[in-house]
């Protein structure tokens, strides 16, 4: 029994004022590629089930086009006859009661069987049964239909179980409403063949346990992710499991640091030959807040013309004797960062708020 095993793919995701030759935001087609490019893997390994866990969509109430593309590209599984069992994540799980499930658009196709109404699903087939457990906004609940999986479990059969969850502090995304699985409830990994989550936006394996395995994410919702190991999990349950990542071809992300000091120079012996198309973030260090002011970004990212997107980041020097005045010459972050490191004293204070600070603007940047 072979099974393939995916994630986080955010459809509908955008972020960057750049499109793309289709008048697309350019991050936006970047899923869609991604999210396509598995679907196209998936149709070659023609394997006996698909597993989604969880945000599918990047929003509860995504676009037109985000749905239109999503049914499309579903529906190519679903002609072929290949079982997709999916389960709403945080993101695309309704925040109240007004606002329809977005994954009920998938009801009527004949081989998906989706899991999204605030309840656990035992999705039953002839030699494997799936339980599925979406994002639920009340934990308590949460709770309660985890009692119900484990209640269900049929010992005959092999057992999936389905969650988007942080299982241990280590995979914790720092997002609203994220569910952190109880620790006194690992026990029942146990009990599955196989657990696939989702959450995590890199590929991992628990090291606790040999069979509970992260998906990751088909894309980076963050240009703080430099990760590259994108793509999709191949499982085999023909005797003992076999796990396999698979990557994907993503857009290049490139970082370059630059002296400021020596800009001109630094510029000069950089290697751009790999940045066709890339997003690229260049970092200028050793840099005061005046002569921050004195380079210009255009002349920057002239020198980066055929990147598709570029991003400069200025990081200040620690000086409690500048003036602030010209706050348009570097970014908020940086403003912010700089002002925590004259103002704090205590060293581990001041990286506990530098460490918090960084993952609230992560977050405004990626609309989180």
């Amino acid at each position: 029994m072979k099974i393939v095993h995916f994630s986080d793919t955010h459809l509908g995701f955008s972020d960057l004022d750049v499109l793309n030759s289709n008048g697309v935001n350019l991050r936006e087609g970047d899923f869609y590629k991604a999210f396509s490019d598995i679907i196209d893997a998936i149709l070659k390994i023609k394997p006996d089930f698909v597993l989604h866990t969880g945000d599918l969509f990047h929003r509860a109430s995504p676009t037109n086009r985000a749905i239109t593309f999503a049914l499309e590209q579903i529906d190519r599984l679903n002609r072929a006859k290949i079982p997709l069992i999916l389960i709403a994540g945080n993101h695309e799980a309704p925040k109240s009661k007004a606002l329809a499930p977005i994954l009920k658009i998938f009801d009527s196709f004949e081989n998906v069987y989706a899991a999204y109404s605030q309840n656990a699903e035992i999705f039953e087939f002839k030699d494997i049964n799936f339980y599925a457990l979406p994002h639920i906004n009340d934990e308590k609940k949460l709770l309660g239909e985890l009692d119900k999986i484990e209640n269900s479990l049929d010992l005959n059969k092999k057992r999936i179980l389905l969650m988007h969850a942080t299982v241990g502090a280590y995979y914790l995304m720092h997002e609203f409403g994220e569910w952190v699985f109880p620790k006194e409830r690992e026990y029942l990994f146990e009990k599955f063949d196989y657990v696939a989550l989702g959450h995590w936006h890199g590929f991992s394996g628990l090291k606790k346990f040999n069979n509970v395995y992260y998906a990751g994410s088909s894309e980076r919702t963050s240009s703080n992710d430099t990760r590259n190991d994108k793509g999709y999990v191949v499982i085999d349950l023909d005797k003992d499991l076999k796990v396999r990542h698979e990557t994907i071809k993503l857009r290049k992300f490139l970082k370059f640091e630059l002296d400021a000091k020596n800009l001109e120079s630094e510029i000069k012996q950089l290697d751009l030959s790999k940045i066709e198309g890339a997003i690229v973030e260049a970092v200028l260090y050793n840099l005061d807040i005046n002569l921050s002011m004195e380079i210009d970004n255009s002349y920057i990212k002239s020198h980066f013309d055929r990147a598709s997107y570029v991003k400069i980041k200025r990081h200040l020097l620690e000086s409690k004797s500048e003036s602030y005045e010209n706050v348009e010459a570097i970014t908020l972050q940086d403003y912010f960062l700089e002002y925590i490191n004259t103002q704090i004293e205590d060293e581990k204070q001041k990286k506990r708020v530098i460490e918090k600070a960084r993952e609230l603007f992560s977050i405004v940047e990626t609309g989180l």
